[in-house]
């Protein structure tokens, strides 16, 4: 390992400890060939599984083998019209298995996230029976406060890039904290604790993954 992910490994052992207050669980991978490799083992063949779109659980190479499995996926990226993407999201809500990122992990293990619409954080919440979130070592905090600024002035500006959404933080490539049509930080959650322990899983890789 290099020193920087040498330094990533030290400091998810202890966020690893502190999830596990929280009622979920940790594990640490060094590189994405392995996580997904554990991820698939956890997952029964013929389980229903959506997604949130996660960047980061595309660049592990997950997704492509999850098409490929004998899985059902629930893809509401695959709709063809706005009435078939909320048919689909409602059977994600149900789901046996969700799969999503973080925007951000902290030091004491409270994951942050940011919405536009709220599906993502909406399935993290509540509904899907298992929540994998897949995490980079990009993706790690020193708190809370430090996690939404890394989301509105470090992940927004290349989503809206990537989504050609019209905010200010396209244009200028910093958070305006606008309230603008295209605002996609409509929604900040904090999930401080799992009421179902073990329900969502946080699989770190010592990768830059997503934004």
């Amino acid at each position: 390992m290099t020193h920087k992910q040498a330094a990533f490994a030290a400091a998810t052992e202890n966020i690893i400890k502190n999830l596990e207050k929280r009622g979920m669980e940790g594990y640490f991978f060094e590189d994405s060939a392995s996580c997904t490799d554990a991820i698939l083992a956890s997952i029964p063949e013929s389980s229903i599984i959506s997604w949130g779109g996660s960047e980061s659980v595309k660049e592990t190479g997950l997704m492509d083998k999850i098409r490929k499995g004998n899985y059902k996926l629930i893809d509401r990226f695959s709709a063809s019209s706005p009435e078939e993407g909320r048919e689909l999201y409602a059977q994600s809500v149900l789901a046996d298995y969700y799969l999503m990122s973080s925007n951000a992990v902290t030091f004491n293990g409270e994951l942050v996230n940011i919405d536009g619409s709220g599906n993502r954080v909406a399935c993290l919440i509540h509904g899907p029976k298992n929540v994998i979130v897949v995490v980079g070592m990009n993706k790690i905090v020193t708190d809370v406060n430090s996690g939404i600024d890394r989301v509105r002035n470090f992940a927004a500006p290349p989503n809206a890039n990537r989504l050609n959404r019209q905010t200010p933080c396209l244009a200028n490539g910093v958070c305006g904290d606008c309230l603008s049509p295209d605002c996609m930080c409509n929604q900040i959650v904090i999930t401080r604790r799992s009421g179902i322990k073990g329900r969502i899983k946080v699989y770190f890789v010592a990768e830059e993954l997503g934004y």
